[in-house]
């Protein structure tokens, strides 16, 4: 072959093909890559953005209710609603974002027949939040001092859920305060399930991210089908965002289960009247109707009843609670 002919001979270019065609999808997927990442980025940033305007927005149109007491050097919001000779004051439980306004049924129909005071602890409702550890000697404490503050020493304590805890407490600390206890599918302090570990550091990024009011929009609606009207359904909406996963009551899910086991060394004294209005079905709660039983079997006026209904019975059942609560009254007289 000569020299000319060889130089005639042109390289295979489909040699390179395969390296080329990788090279452009490679490009191409980094470039898929970078606009998933500015979607994200940028998602996240309106959520935030979002989050923080409505948050701004809310704080203005929230109506106050109640009245505000010094606790600790800090404002406690306290609602009082009714005339009557015997004073009731109300516990939330646990995460209940706006007390006096989820308990506005229950409230309406114990005010007729008595004085209610609905008690906001601190990071609840229109109540400041608080630095103070959360353990249930400290809620307890603060509590009384609301009540001190307001010259209420002589009442029925009705509480649900946890107050179940903080009000085994409570009674044992001021026995010549309290007239009675009434429970609203009160917790136990020696139920089972309490020992978990809550993710606190989620909670906390859901809640400055914005994503926890994300969550929440589009979440069920708890209060649909139930007797609140539109504009109470708003405020305890707004209340809600305002509250969750707020600094107070996360430090309180972190004691939760010190404050059950911290309990289960108290009993309700004997003499004290006790009534508790509690699910039919809850089967969350091993042995939930039994637990009850035996917090009553040495109790000289001591009554469990069951209702067909959910943990928050006072949103359906509040004439019943009440008429029952009258009538037990009435009998240890």
């Amino acid at each position: 072959m000569k020299i000319r002919d060889i130089m005639k001979i042109k390289p295979d270019k489909k040699s390179g093909e395969p390296a080329s065609k990788m090279k452009k999808l490679l490009i191409i997927l980094l470039r898929v890559l970078a606009v998933l990442i500015i979607v994200i980025v940028l998602f996240i940033a309106i959520v935030f953005a979002y989050n923080k305007i409505s948050s701004k927005s809310e704080a203005g149109k929230i109506i106050p209710y109640g009245q505000s007491v010094t606790v600790d050097g800090k404002n406690m919001n306290v609602l009082i609603q009714g005339q009557g000779e015997e004073t009731i004051v109300l516990l939330p439980g646990y995460g209940t974002a706006a007390p006096a306004l989820d308990f506005k049924p229950l409230i309406e129909e114990l005010s007729p027949f008595y004085k209610v005071v609905m008690v906001e602890p601190f990071g609840y409702g229109l109540s400041d939040g608080t630095q103070k550890e959360r353990t249930t000697e400290n809620i307890v404490s603060e509590i009384h001092e609301a009540l001190q503050s307001l010259n209420i020493d002589r009442y029925i304590l009705m509480g649900h859920s946890i107050a179940g805890i903080y009000g085994i407490d409570y009674v044992n600390k001021y026995p010549n305060e309290v007239s009675a206890f009434a429970g609203i599918d009160s917790s136990v302090p020696t139920q089972g399930g309490m020992d978990v570990e809550f993710p606190i550091g989620t909670f906390k990024l859901l809640k400055q991210s914005g994503f926890g009011r994300l969550m929440f929009k589009f979440g069920e609606d708890p209060y649909a089908g139930l007797p609140y009207d539109n504009e109470t359904k708003e405020q305890i909406r707004m209340l809600s965002l305002k509250n969750m996963y707020e600094s107070t009551t996360l430090n309180e899910m972190e004691h939760i289960y010190p404050n059950f086991v911290a309990a289960r060394n108290l009993s309700f004294p004997k003499d004290l009247p006790l009534i508790f209005f509690i699910q039919a079905n809850n089967t969350g709660v091993e042995r939930w109707i039994p637990l009850h039983e035996e917090q009553i079997k040495d109790s000289v006026h001591g009554k469990v009843m069951t209702f067909e209904g959910s943990h928050y019975l006072h949103h359906t059942k509040s004439k019943e609670i009440t008429e029952n609560l009258r009538s037990f009254m009435a009998e240890i007289k």
